[in-house]
């Protein structure tokens, strides 16, 4: 086992092994999943990308992040449903800062959906702030598509008050 341990969870880099996992753990997590090839692409072209395991080797969740000019984007970061609520989204993205801060780059940033109200929560505890909506973003069901709320943690800000340490 290699990577970073946390209690019962150890985080790893992503690689092409751990991909028909990941693509199973995201499509049962979102209606409108990345598929198989879109983790590869991401892989290919340089991107960093992090699975979370139980010591048992069950996946638990991952992110993947797109160094930009100077600054982290966050492009996917999911938990397996049956183990959301349990910290694992945190403890990724504590890791998703630990990167970011040791590329030197300035801070991090996303789009989240404005109905997915556990993450926007967990970003806004974080001391993620709110910068802008790309619209019609995302595919939706019931309507044509979804907004984007545009989210930034800047490191220059931060007091350290919100547990990113």
């Amino acid at each position: 086992m290699s990577g970073v341990l946390l209690a019962d969870r150890y985080i790893s880099p992503m690689t092409e092994a751990d991909l028909d996992e990941v693509a199973a753990v995201e499509r049962d997590a979102y209606e409108f999943p990345w598929s198989r090839g879109n983790f590869e692409d991401s892989l290919r072209n340089g991107y960093f990308g992090v699975c979370m395991r139980h010591v048992t080797g069950t996946l638990i969740g991952y992110c993947v992040l797109m160094p930009v000019v100077d600054e982290m984007h966050l492009l996917n970061l999911c938990v397996a449903p049956q183990v959301q609520g349990t910290g694992a989204g945190l403890a990724l993205l504590r890791e998703a800062v630990r990167m970011t801060r040791g590329k030197g780059l300035a801070g991090l940033l996303l789009e989240v959906r404005p109905s997915n109200t556990r993450a926007v929560r967990l970003y806004e505890r974080f001391g993620f702030i709110m910068i802008g909506r790309r619209k019609n973003y995302y595919p939706a069901r019931h309507r044509s598509r979804e907004d984007a709320i545009v989210m930034r943690y800047a490191f220059a800000n931060e007091e350290d008050a919100h547990g990113a340490q």
